[in-house]
């Protein structure tokens, strides 16, 4: 499943980031999103996500959502 079907509140651990963008990659790990990692949808926004991870809060857009697989 990946992080847009993930329901709002609930903590989900990072299976895999599914991307070819090494780019991407390495800007989702300054993040700190990685697999092993806790992740919470904090809320859905029209086009976008706002998220939770090691107690900080990140707005990602709904393709970079597709890529977090839970």
């Amino acid at each position: 499943m990946n992080l847009r079907d993930a329901v709002e509140g609930k903590e989900y651990i990072i299976r895999q980031i599914e991307t070819d963008d090494e780019e991407l990659n390495a800007f989702l790990f300054s993040l700190g999103c990685y697999s092993g990692e806790a992740i919470t949808v904090v809320s859905k926004k029209r086009g976008s996500l706002v998220v939770s991870i090691k107690d900080a809060r990140y707005s990602i857009d709904n393709q970079l959502a597709e890529a977090i697989l839970v």
